[in-house]
């Protein structure tokens, strides 16, 4: 990471908790409500989408990774079509939040199958699977077989069950990738590997005729990963975006939509928020595995070391985290129902970094982890909502 941590620009309600808004405005309602506007049967528009979609018969939905609802206001300078849709200036201007955890594999599976976490199985950017080995959502390929790991039915095979077009827009790499396969399985794939190529191939397909178009935009959250939310590298990304949206708003056919959501937002940590299990033995006395992320840690303590383990990493994070058991986390609703088959893919214990804190895990987990600026996967504000904005 920078010597410096810039400053995100956060207001302090940024950092104040929030829960899923399961079943009422989630990410995991958007899809089923864009389904039923474009009639796909048994489809529920939750988010009341026909009242700013009437006389539309193709929508595109642009997912721009990393643009929190909280990002808006710092990306609007550089991004003025951004900040007129942001404005409502588009035709509306709304909220979702993302599930739990705030982190991308989780949300572009919840976006896709229109399912809560528990459902879905996709539960943090790593998991424990039985044999004991961790999985890296975004590294991965055909082990464990995605349609057997993430058994529900994407909203895009739905869709075209249903006889609609549908598209999804996204990076030549991704083809095929476990992640791509559990949260986009049913559509027509098209790569594209630059805002204008995504704007394009978007483009393309609304033109083209009735259906349903998904793009996806990484940029965002990557520079902010690397250099922090605000950073030069983090606002030439922003521009960037405004770049596509620009495209898209003024290339929209006839009797089409645009909405642009993100999978979570972003904070910036600073180096005295780093607790690092390396530097902390006790953290890591009884641990036997490590998943989650570092705002979001899943720990597996040894038979008999559980209660230890909690106490350590209470005494340690204070009020910097809630630390709880697997059973705490499932019963206070963060994922939705958990089946049995996937409540092993949490840990036995589960730390919920608060404010600016981050649980690293330096010897686990690749060491450019705890090199990052921005981070997400908990459930501040600025991690947990998303904007919904619509232009016609």
């Amino acid at each position: 990471m920078t010597a410096e941590v810039p400053a995100d620009l956060l207001p302090a309600s940024a950092l104040a908790p929030v829960r899923p808004a399961y079943g009422t405005g989630s990410l995991a309602d958007l899809l089923p409500s864009v389904s039923a506007v474009l009639g796909v049967p048994g489809a529920t528009d939750v988010l009341g989408l026909a009242a700013h979609l009437d006389g539309v018969d193709r929508v595109g939905v642009l997912l721009v990774d990393g643009l929190g609802a909280y990002q808006l206001p710092v990306a609007s300078p550089h991004a003025p079509v951004l900040a007129d849709l942001a404005a409502g200036g588009g035709g509306h201007a709304g909220t979702l939040t993302a599930g739990f955890p705030s982190t991308t594999p989780v949300s572009l599976v919840t976006v896709g199958t229109g399912a809560l976490p528990g459902a879905h199985g996709i539960l943090g950017f790593t998991a424990r699977q039985p044999d004991g080995r961790v999985l890296n959502h975004i590294r991965w390929h055909d082990d464990p077989d995605p349609r057997e790991w993430q058994p529900m039915p994407t909203r895009f095979e739905t869709a075209a069950a249903a006889g609609l077009p549908v598209t999804v827009v996204t990076r030549p790499e991704y083809e095929g990738s476990g992640l791509s396969v559990s949260a986009n399985r049913g559509a027509r794939f098209a790569g594209a590997s630059t805002g204008t190529e995504v704007a394009a191939q978007m483009l393309a397909a609304l033109t083209a005729g009735p259906g349903l178009v998904y793009g996806y935009h990484p940029d965002l959250d990557q520079r902010g990963h690397d250099d922090g939310v605000d950073s030069a590298s983090w606002r030439a990304a922003a521009t960037g975006v405004n770049a596509l949206l620009d495209r898209l708003v003024h290339g929209l056919p006839p009797r089409s939509a645009l909405l642009v959501v993100a999978d979570h937002g972003q904070l910036n940590v600073p180096l005295d928020g780093r607790l690092d299990m390396a530097d902390r033995p006790e953290l890591a006395d009884g641990v036997v595995a490590v998943a989650g992320e570092p705002r979001v840690r899943y720990l597996y303590p040894a038979p008999g070391a559980e209660a230890d383990v909690l106490a350590a990493w209470r005494k340690v994070f204070g009020a910097s985290a809630w630390v709880m058991t697997r059973d705490e986390a499932i019963d206070q609703g963060w994922y939705g129902p958990v089946p049995p088959q996937h409540r092993g893919r949490i840990g036995d214990i589960v730390v919920i970094c608060r404010d600016r804190a981050v649980a690293l895990a330096t010897g686990w987990e690749p060491p450019i982890v705890g090199q990052l600026v921005a981070y997400h996967g908990a459930i501040t504000a600025a991690e947990m909502t998303v904007p919904l904005l619509i232009a016609r």
